[in-house]
């Protein structure tokens, strides 16, 4: 987990593909760095056309691989790039490229509502890879909408963060992020001054501009490319953060949006960390019940209780001893702790971690490893942006001796990931922009209706944060809806109550009452 104030996983990689694909990563070497080369010399940015092409294979830093398969109906994913200002302060100045993506709508002309955007989430996460890998779980929506995403200015070929090479950044995982002693606490600040120093060195040029509001003007600037009177968007994770903040930016300018497994916008960077403590913990309590509830017998543990059990002994035994993961790696309890969280955002991820954690029983941790590299996002820039964005976004720096006064609190809120969490929010105590605010401004008033969904058993993003994100969007434009159920988000749980709401406002216009609940 990327030692920063909150972690706001966006579940990247599908569940079937998770422990493959971080076994057998690969890198690309076409960098795309999307630094964009000159001056905006006063021009229009809003009337540039946009060179759609076919997509090339991802850079490195979003992540390698190949080039996106066609689409179910044979149309190719095009891709482009979109220039916008580096500093929005200054528009008329330098400007950077920012990738998007995009799949024309494949219904009937006069039946185009427009672009449907979608972040999902991070932040940090490559929309350009990440539409095509679940293209075809939006197929309904694409009857209606060109469906598009992008790279985040910061992220992917967007103008990427820099920080560590691979190799520095394989050893910047393995540290132990849960220190016993003085002599682990001050290793774990030096490793994380180390990391904010490289972010600078590297990526002095960006860092002050790679805020949430500098992204939802890009997107505003985006709609009006594109061609479009609203913002059409559907905002995943931290996308609904990112979508809040559009909305109180550009409350006249939002059309029909959705946001899913919704981030709190009232909260803290603590308060935030604190609330994922205890969402991780209920999914884990929730993982366990499940687990001894199979006819089968749970080969992790005899009781639900006894699952946790040996998970926490589990760790403690890899603090003192790694065992082999992922060659060369050794699976260390933080990249254990790692890729036990990674399993709990998905139910579908659940095989994943009993199978984990049953070879890590015998000593074999490269199933844990390998979750544990894919919520690092360790083959893309994730990690950077991540900590860049959201230390650009929060003001709260927490050094160390205020961590070590939370620690019980984040114990009660849970023994397994309450360290883990407490010590994740000194990530941004040294870094060298300053915060914009103790958490982000959503209100917008006179916007058109946002629907809100949350998930009860969502460890990432807690299901109580809905309710405070509609509340704050202001009267008549949040609309909360609940989904009983569990994982993070709930539209690709593929409840048919869910999409049905989902796709009854965006492809008719029609808002589901306020307080609807699908199970």
């Amino acid at each position: 987990m990327p030692n920063t104030a909150r972690l706001r996983a966006a579940a990247l990689t599908a569940a079937s593909m998770v422990v493959s694909a971080a076994l057998l990563a690969g890198c690309s070497d076409d960098s795309g760095d999307g630094s964009g080369n000159g001056a905006g010399d006063g021009e229009d940015l809003t009337s540039q056309e946009l060179d759609w092409k076919d997509c090339p294979a991802p850079s490195e830093a979003e992540g390698g691989g190949t080039a996106p398969s066609p689409l179910p109906d044979g149309d190719e994913w095009q891709c482009a790039a979109m220039k916008a200002p580096l500093d929005w302060d200054d528009p008329g100045g330098d400007t950077i490229d920012l990738a998007l993506i995009r799949a024309e709508s494949s219904g009937p002309a006069d039946r185009r509502i427009g672009s449907l955007v979608f972040n999902f989430g991070g932040p940090g996460g490559s929309g350009v890879t990440t539409l095509p890998a679940f293209g075809q779980d939006y197929a309904k929506l694409r009857t209606r909408y060109d469906l598009v995403s992008f790279d985040p200015r910061g992220v992917g070929r967007s103008a990427p963060v820099e920080c560590l090479d691979d190799k520095q950044l394989d050893a910047y995982f393995q540290q132990d992020a849960t220190p016993d002693d003085a002599a682990e606490r001050r290793e774990l600040v030096d490793h994380t001054e180390d990391f904010n120093a490289a972010c600078e060195k590297h990526s002095k040029r960006v860092l002050p501009h790679v805020a949430t509001t500098d992204a939802a003007r890009d997107m505003d600037l985006m709609r009006q490319v594109l061609g479009d009177d609203k913002l059409h968007y559907f905002g995943i994770s931290y996308g609904t953060e990112l979508g809040g903040v559009y909305a109180h930016l550009f409350p006249k300018n939002v059309g029909r949006a959705v946001f899913d497994a919704v981030v709190d916008p009232t909260q803290t960077p603590e308060q935030g960390s604190l609330g994922q403590a205890k969402g991780f913990q209920l999914a884990l309590d929730n993982y366990a019940e499940d687990c001894v509830s199979k006819v089968e017998e749970c080969p992790v543990g005899d009781s639900a209780q006894n699952v946790k059990d040996r998970i926490a002994r589990l760790l403690k035994d890899l603090d003192r001893k790694p065992i082999p993961g992922i060659f060369p790696r050794e699976l260390t309890q933080t990249a254990a702790t790692g890729g036990i969280a990674q399993a709990l955002y998905s139910k579908d991820f659940w095989e994943y971690l009993t199978e984990g954690l049953v070879q890590a029983y015998d000593g074999d941790g490269r199933v844990l490893m390998a979750l544990s590299d894919s919520l690092n996002g360790r083959y893309s820039n994730i990690t950077a942006a991540n900590v860049a964005i959201n230390c650009a976004d929060d003001k709260p720096r927490y050094d160390p001796a205020y961590v070590e006064g939370k620690l019980p609190e984040f114990r009660k809120a849970s023994p397994v990931f309450g360290d883990y969490l407490a010590w994740s929010m000194i990530g941004c105590t040294d870094w060298p922009v300053p915060g914009a605010a103790d958490h982000p401004d959503v209100g917008a008033s006179g916007a058109a209706p946002i629907l809100v969904i949350g998930n009860t058993g969502d460890p990432a993003t807690p299901y109580e944060g809905a309710a405070r994100m509609a509340d704050t969007l202001g009267r008549n434009v949040g609309v909360e809806l609940t989904y009983r159920g569990q994982g993070h988000g709930a539209y690709d749980s593929g409840n048919a109550c869910v999409r049905n709401a989902v796709h009854g406002y965006l492809l008719d216009g029609k808002v589901p009452a306020d307080g609807t609940v699908c199970s």
